[in-house]
């Protein structure tokens, strides 16, 4: 027996989350006030008995909540009135209305009141109550095309109304078809919105897929459920089908399916994942082998097969550009499309494989009529992948993977065929900083929460980078000591310091230590990002702090100077600053010499700005260098007395020779 189940099956998002909520609300409250939901939460009579074993109770109109509880509204919603009744009564609710479910009320809601909303749908069911319960005016519900052919020219002046289409989000998508053209054949101002659920729609039309396909049909799901009772409608006009709810119903079926080879399965979005679990391994033990079996036929059936969802073994015998082929060891052709592969975009098949090579794959779709069976490795690959970023979460091992994509709030990072979102905030770049710097990047990274049922996972990049610098200081305190030199990158500056990122610890240089020139602000010096070498100056172990110089030894202008100038040198200098007593003026990046105001003339200088500006350029003579104070001086006077007697020895050296010439006779 063959069984191929549709990848569709089972709890719809709306359905999902309706159900989680009331978990939660349970899980909450923990017995100490009571949990309700307004009606079945879904039309599943085992989740019903799951919940109510948890303390949940149904009730079915507002009155009967209780004051000090909970309602939970159900995936169906519930009209405006409701909702109101509940806000009243002070009673405590969580809406659990599913959001395609409550699109349709916004949109019936929001038309005007003289506007005629036609409803595709079933009049009793919940959710098309909730609908109508949401229109401000007159309102219809049609559950065939030619039903409403037959309800629109029935209404006063129908060819004056505006109408405005909607559909219960279960509808039958072939019913909605003919609904959708009966209205434009009668409507005159009509607005058409497609409000079928489109998990509905992929699921009824896999449903009618593999129903074509197949001997039979088994289609899991309550008998009160509209979408259930759907795909069996779609089913059962392809091939036999039956209903159940759980597996124990599959005995009352049991000549009908060991009589099929090809067994098709399916569920209503009512239907949790454990129920068709069940259901497959119970339609697995099931002996499908008749006792009376010709030879031919019992030689057939020792031919090797396969099986949707089997693991095997292929070695690969082609490549091509889109495709591998491989022998599975059946009498099928195996090949693996390029998307099945990988979900690299850029890589090629002969980058992954070649031919020869052993490969695990996932069997995928088995075609016996062509006698193909499409397999994929990726699938295997997540499968596998999705267990190691689950056991991850568990056991804080650090995985890696290549960042995808910058998304709204963070980044995906595929791992092990398995996407993992890291929210900005633990992706390790600062705030307000560019996601975008990390994309194609090898990243490590640690796994926060995981939801296995929802096949989702949160990573942190800060937690290995925190884990990696604390090991760094760890290291760095227990080697570190005075005098000791290292390499590490500027983090920050302010308007005094420097930090310096010498790799898990952050070390402080002071303006002080940071050069010997005069500088208004430390970003004269270094900027933000720039890799320096420092020296450790001092160590608090204590506190784990680390105080560094930058400055080195061998640019102290004060050893400079002395290659260069001494006592006595004449030197071109600029004015730096002005004081009352005197002109400080560089005579090298470095070192200021004083100009005291005595000695920048021969005459008395009242007020050196009367001789002197910020910013000119004079000639000085050095008159002292105190290396010990570090303390220059300088003097445009001394300069001037010496160039006087120059002067004056030089045309005392000219006029000389003429006074001791001889008297002529």
């Amino acid at each position: 027996m063959r069984i191929e189940t549709a990848e569709t099956a089972g709890f719809c998002f709306g359905v999902r989350r309706a159900v989680e909520l009331v978990e939660a609300e349970a899980a909450k409250a923990a017995g100490s006030y009571p949990v309700c939901t307004l009606g079945p939460i879904i039309h599943n009579d085992t989740v019903i008995r799951r919940l109510r074993e948890a303390g949940v109770t149904v009730i079915d109109s507002p009155e009967e909540a209780p004051e000090d509880g909970v309602v939970v509204i159900r995936a169906h919603g519930v009209p405006l009135a409701v909702i109101r009744q509940l806000e009243e009564a002070g009673v405590r609710y969580v809406d659990a209305t599913c959001p395609f479910v409550a699109k349709v009320h916004s949109i019936v809601a929001a038309q005007e009141p003289e506007t005629v909303v036609l409803v595709a749908g079933d009049p009793g069911h919940p959710e098309v109550q909730g609908i109508t319960g949401h229109c401000r005016g007159p309102f219809r519900v049609v559950q065939t095309g030619k039903e409403l052919e037959n309800l629109v020219p029935s209404l006063e002046n129908f060819h004056k109304l505006s109408f405005v289409l909607v559909a219960q989000t279960t509808f039958n998508r072939q019913e909605w078809e003919k609904t959708t053209f009966s209205a434009k054949k009668v409507c005159t101002n009509l607005k058409i919105f497609d409000t079928i659920c489109k998990a509905t729609v992929v699921r009824q039309e896999e449903a009618a897929r593999l129903s074509a396909q197949a001997d039979a049909m088994v289609v899991i799901g309550g008998a009160h459920s509209s979408n259930t009772r759907k795909l069996y409608s779609i089913c059962s006009a392809n091939c036999p089908t039956v209903l159940v709810q759980e597996a124990g119903e599959l005995s009352r079926h049991r000549e009908l399916l060991s009589q099929a080879s090809f067994i098709g399965i399916t569920a209503g979005a009512s239907t949790p994942v454990c129920i068709i679990k069940e259901v497959q391994e119970t339609m697995s033990r099931m002996d499908n082998i008749s006792n009376d079996m010709t030879f031919e036929e019992m030689l057939e059936q020792s031919f090797k097969s396969t099986y949707n969802g089997e693991k095997v073994t292929g070695i690969v015998t082609g490549i091509k550009p889109n495709e591998i082929f491989v022998d599975i060891g059946t009498k099928h052709a195996g090949f693996v499309p390029m998307n099945e592969l990988t979900d690299d975009p850029s890589a090629k098949p002969e980058d992954i494989v070649k031919v020869g090579d052993e490969i695990e794959l996932l069997v995928v779709r088995v075609n016996d009529v062509e006698g193909t069976v499409m397999c994929s490795k990726k699938r295997l690959d997540q499968a596998a992948g999705f267990e190691k970023v689950m056991n991850a979460g568990e056991t804080g091992e650090v995985l890696t993977g290549v960042v995808t994509e910058v998304i709204k709030g963070g980044i995906l990072v595929l791992t092990n065929g398995v996407k993992v979102f890291i929210p900005a905030s633990q992706s390790g770049v600062p705030r307000d900083g560019d996601l975008s710097t990390l994309l194609r990047k090898e990243v490590n990274f640690k796994i926060l929460e995981t939801n296995r049922q929802r096949r989702r996972a949160l990573g942190s990049i800060s937690a290995v980078l925190r884990a990696q610098r604390e090991e760094l200081a760890k290291k760095f305190w227990e080697e570190v000591e005075v005098g000791k030199v290292y390499t590490g990158v500027v983090k920050s500056i302010t308007n005094f310091s420097v930090f310096v990122d010498l790799g898990g610890v952050d070390g402080r240089v002071g303006m002080t230590d940071l050069t010997w020139l005069r500088v208004k602000h430390p970003s004269e010096v270094v900027k933000v990002g720039d890799t320096v070498t420092v020296t450790v100056k001092d160590v608090d172990m204590e506190n784990k702090k680390v105080s560094l110089i930058y400055k080195k030894s061998e640019d102290n202008p004060w050893e400079v100077i002395k290659t260069q100038h001494q006592v006595g040198d004449v030197v071109t200098v600029q004015i730096m600053s002005i004081t009352a007593f005197g002109a400080f003026a560089q005579i090298i990046p470095g070192i200021d010499g004083l100009i005291h105001i005595s000695q920048i003339a021969k005459e008395r200088v009242e007020k050196v700005a009367d001789k002197l500006a910020v910013g000119d350029v004079v000639e000085a003579k050095i008159t002292e260098l105190d290396y010990e104070k570090k303390r220059a001086s300088l003097s445009i006077k001394a300069l001037l007395a010496d160039r006087e007697a120059a002067e004056e020895a030089a045309n005392v050296a000219e006029a000389a020779p003429e006074a001791e010439a001889p008297a002529e006779e």
